[in-house]
């Protein structure tokens, strides 16, 4: 089966500095196969046997931890569940609106349901729409330093969740399939 791990708060303002060289040859073995990485934001694709995705993220997560020295929380995404979070985006970033278009992965126990109730997005610039495990949020590109969404970065639900561009998303998705 093939996974995305989706590594949360690396390299980010020179914290947490993972080299992808080093996460790939730490990770590849018996239960993580074909191990490749995309850019430097903590996107790790592999193969597994294994079908049992929570126990995936926690074997990756320790390893993780004990090669590096700090934990690395780990958002795990089978290829078939990032096909349908690319495919049930907002229809309005499918037409080429000028939109930040952003997706905010969740770690159990976070849900959407609950994100869409903590967080207070601005009317007439930020937009979200809930999915399976996903959030998608989208900010009008001409009016972003209105956007609420900065204030994420400070409320409790924050821990369990992170963000990847759609683009990237979408790029992810086409790694995933090449194979």
């Amino acid at each position: 089966m093939r996974y995305v791990a989706l590594l949360r708060g690396i390299n980010v303002g020179g914290n947490k500095l993972l080299k992808m060289a080093e996460v790939r040859e730490r990770l590849e073995g018996k239960i993580f196969k074909r191990v490749t990485t995309h850019s430097q934001s903590g996107n790790v694709l592999f193969e597994s046997d294994t079908s049992d995705a929570s126990s995936l993220a926690m074997a990756m997560e320790k390893a993780l931890a004990s090669a590096f020295g700090h934990d690395v929380p780990v958002f795990l995404r089978s290829q078939a569940q990032m096909k349908k979070i690319v495919s049930q985006a907002p229809a309005a970033w499918k037409a080429g609106r000028a939109l930040r278009q952003n997706v905010a992965f969740l770690r159990a126990p976070l849900t959407a349901k609950r994100v869409l109730v903590e967080i207070d997005p601005k009317p007439g610039v930020d937009s979200v729409d809930s999915g399976e495990g996903v959030v998608y949020m989208s900010t009008v590109l001409s009016r972003l330093t209105q956007s609420r969404f900065p204030k994420i970065v400070g409320t409790a639900i924050y821990a369990d969740m992170t963000i990847r561009s759609y683009s990237t998303c979408q790029k992810i998705l086409a790694l995933m399939k090449e194979d």
